[in-house]
């Protein structure tokens, strides 16, 4: 009898303690809810707790089991083990994202083929400052839309983000073939098609993290190289075009292209989760602030923003005052980004896998070598070639990396919300630095050397606050994260 007794709480013991490496959550019932315990009252609080290899912050999530119930459930759809992580659906929807960010942040990524352009052509009495205000404002415009567009995601999902933003991003670029004044640029390239590309950007960004869970950086990678190939194609499309049939039907041309592509997202872009309607709270925008690691992010990538686009913008314009030729000048935005297009794939492969954080770190830390190593003294062709092949690679990983880390320390089901908090904090460094890079070209008396440690002193300044966010999570410990 006792035997027998002592066999049974054997038994029970085994079956209530999860094995070594095994995730407590996980169960092999096909109708049976998992037995959470402390990690299922932790779901709703971060997305980052419930990462079973990560192991991120665990005094963190001590503090925090005290002031959250153990009885509340895990939402519905927010368990590991409920993101689908593949299959036709899940793909469909990356596909889709991918367009959307061939047509958005790809577009974005060609600004310095207009910066050229309109500074010798439409716009040749105007300085370069005044002139990076039209990109800049795009770049702006593309980030300033996220607290509206995530809260309106949140709401409602992505689909009346995509119909609104296709309207207005095609509408954009029509009226941007039909513009022959400065105010009329801004207005319909710097304004109305940008946020449209906004609308869509986000659409896609915060859909593809409710279908992936242990591959998500990889799956935000292979999305963000829709905007790298759409860097590579669009700059080549317009410089190429623009001889031939002019600056209007070339617009025009890239806009009926565009629309083709938005047409096919808007029917394979879509949540995972179900909307849940909530009453507009201007807090819910500014209470993830008050968490230091969501804090942290959001001024590493601001400072880290300052420069990002400052090589897209201006390396044109820098290489042809070295004397590269005009034919091999512009083939440098695509250079740019078609070595970008590996930056966002293979950091984010490795990032699942050896930490998000970690990879951040090194590759902004990288960036800001590049710049200040190579940018800054290069006046030849070959150095500048390298240097655009290098910066693509590093900087297009910060883009694709972004919304990975937004995704691991948010609750799910505020990714939208949270989105447009980060991304209107990096707004504010993408508007303001190509003009302070503009107003510096024109304190060097007209060179470049200014704005090239401008651009490398806050990419420096932002892989070190990238650092102090990681630090405030595990300290100075070797972990993944």
């Amino acid at each position: 009898m006792a035997a027998s007794t002592a066999s049974g709480a054997s038994s029970l013991a085994d079956e209530k303690m999860p094995e070594p490496g095994k995730a407590p959550y996980e169960h092999t019932g096909a109708g049976d809810p998992p037995a959470l315990g402390r990690i299922g009252s932790l779901q709703q609080k971060t997305e980052a707790n419930l990462f079973p290899e990560s192991q991120v912050g665990a005094e963190a999530d001590l503090e925090k089991a005290e002031v959250i119930p153990k009885s509340t459930p895990a939402p519905g759809g927010v368990n590991p083990a409920d993101f689908p992580d593949g299959g036709l659906e899940a793909c469909m929807v990356v596909l889709g994202g991918w367009l959307c960010l061939f047509c958005s942040f790809g577009w974005i990524n060609c600004i310095g083929v207009f910066q050229q352009y309109y500074q010798q052509n439409l716009l040749a009495g105007y300085s370069s400052s005044t002139i990076s205000w039209i990109p800049s404002l795009e770049v702006f415009m593309m980030f300033f839309g996220g607290p509206v567009f995530g809260k309106v995601f949140d709401n409602f999902g992505p689909r009346w983000l995509l119909f609104g933003g296709t309207v207005f991003h095609v509408f954009g670029l029509m009226m941007t073939s039909l513009s022959t004044k400065y105010y009329q640029f801004i207005l319909a390239q710097g304004i109305c098609s940008a946020l449209g590309a906004s609308a869509i950007f986000y659409a896609a960004m915060s859909s593809v993290g409710t279908w992936f869970f242990r591959n998500r950086a990889t799956a935000f990678g292979i999305m963000a190289s829709g905007s790298s190939l759409g860097g590579v194609i669009l700059p080549i499309m317009v410089s190429k075009l623009i001889p031939r049939i002019g600056y209007a039907w070339t617009m025009r041309a890239v806009a009926s292209m565009m629309l083709g592509m938005l047409i096919i997202a808007n029917f394979t872009v879509k949540s995972r989760l179900a909307p849940q309607p909530k009453k507009l709270d201007l807090m819910t925008f500014v209470r993830p602030l008050k968490e230091p690691a969501f804090s942290l992010l959001c001024l590493a990538s601001f400072l880290f923003f300052f420069g990002t686009f400052l090589p897209f913008n201006y390396i044109i314009l820098q290489a042809r005052s070295h004397g590269m030729s005009v034919n091999l000048s512009i083939y440098l935005i695509p250079i740019l980004n078609a070595s970008s297009i590996f930056g966002r794939i293979l950091p984010g492969i490795i990032a699942d896998r050896i930490g998000r954080f970690n990879v951040m770190i090194v590759t902004t830390a990288f960036s800001a070598v590049v710049v200040l190593g190579l940018w800054l003294p290069s006046s030849g062709n070959i150095p500048i070639i390298i240097f655009c092949v290098l910066y693509g690679f590093s900087s297009g990983a910060f883009v694709s990396m972004g919304p990975a880390l937004i995704a691991q320390i948010s609750p799910i089901r505020e990714i939208g919300t949270r989105s447009g908090t980060y991304f209107l904090c990096v707004a504010v460094g993408g508007l303001t630095g190509n003009p302070i890079g503009g107003a510096l070209i024109q304190r060097d008396s007209g060179g470049f050397h200014y704005l090239q440690v401008f651009c490398g002193v806050t990419m420096a300044a932002g892989a070190v606050v990238f650092y102090a966010d990681r630090w405030v999570q595990v300290g100075f410990k070797a972990k993944r994260i």
